[in-house]
C-alpha cells in the first residue's frame, strides 16, 4: 500500500502472510493487525498492506469461525 498509512478499522490483508485483519493502531513503522474474529495482534510494515476484498473477508471470517468450532475456543 503506497501513501498513507491504512485508517483504524480497516480490514487489510497482510501480504507477506495472506492473513486479513482488521487495522487496530500504528506503532513506530509498523501497522497492527488483528484477526477479524478476535485473537492475537501481530505487526506489519505498511508497505505490505493492501486492502481486503470482499471475498477475502468472507473467507477470513469463515476460516476463523471453522476453526473455532473445532478447537472450541
Amino acid at each position: 500500500m503506497t501513501g498513507e498509512p491504512p485508517a483504524r478499522g480497516a480490514c487489510v490483508v497482510d501480504a507477506r502472510t495472506g492473513r486479513v485483519g482488521e487495522v487496530m493502531d500504528h506503532e513506530g513503522r509498523y501497522v497492527q493487525l488483528r484477526p477479524l474474529l478476535g485473537g492475537r495482534e501481530w505487526d506489519c510494515p505498511p508497505e505490505d498492506v493492501r486492502p481486503a476484498s470482499p471475498q477475502e473477508r468472507l473467507s477470513a471470517k469463515l476460516t476463523e469461525l471453522n476453526h473455532r468450532s473445532r478447537t472450541g475456543t
